[in-house]
């Protein structure tokens, strides 16, 4: 049961964030909803990225760093045989190529070495800031922006399927800590759930 009293008080809310969405653009729709300042988002994913966002409210926001720092699952389908300017959708394939030489075994083996400590560098059209700006958007600009490479940890990196089609096609974030996107709502659904009351 919500009320607005109680998103005042505070709340973690999970919440399904839709393809095209900033988790900005999920914010603004919830505090519109909820009617108060006092909210905000556990950690970003990028207008291409869909799935799990978890959004605090009132006292719950001081817990945000907590639940940025917890693991986080994702499930992604990565298209071979050809690449894109970003790495993602958002430009179009290019340099397209057989992966005819390609097997599932040669995927498995080299998919090992993007397994734990690793140092990445993130993409041009991510949603990491640089000097208060996001970097999807300079890119868009034309803007070039040099990223230095970040330590992560990739726990499990499993190929679900290999078929013959590289740049990321489709990226959703499935559970962060014991949080699982099974147990969110999209925007549309939570409305929905606060007219009900």
């Amino acid at each position: 049961m919500h009320s607005e009293s109680s998103f005042a008080l505070g709340q973690v809310l999970l919440i399904d964030k839709p393809l095209g969405w900033t988790s900005f653009d999920v914010v603004r729709k919830l505090r519109h909803l909820v009617r108060i300042k006092k909210i905000g988002h556990a950690g970003t994913l990028d207008p291409l990225a869909t799935g799990l966002l978890i959004v605090c409210t009132g006292k719950f926001t001081k817990r945000i760093n907590e639940f940025m720092a917890q693991e986080k699952e994702y499930t992604g389908t990565i298209t071979l045989g050809a690449v894109t300017p970003s790495y993602d959708l958002e430009t179009e394939p290019t340099n397209h190529q057989s992966i005819s030489a390609i097997t599932l075994s040669v995927l498995q083996e080299t998919v090992k070495q993007f397994t734990g400590s690793i140092l990445q560098v993130p993409p041009a059209h991510s949603a990491i800031k640089v000097k208060g700006k996001r970097v999807y958007e300079l890119a868009r600009k034309g803007q070039e922006v040099t990223l230095e490479p970040r330590r992560i940890t990739v726990s499990v990196f499993e190929v679900l399927r290999f078929e013959e089609g590289a740049y990321l096609s489709a990226l959703r974030r499935t559970r962060i800590g014991s949080f699982s996107v099974d147990q969110a709502q999209t925007p549309e659904q939570f409305a929905a759930s606060l007219q009900e009351q």
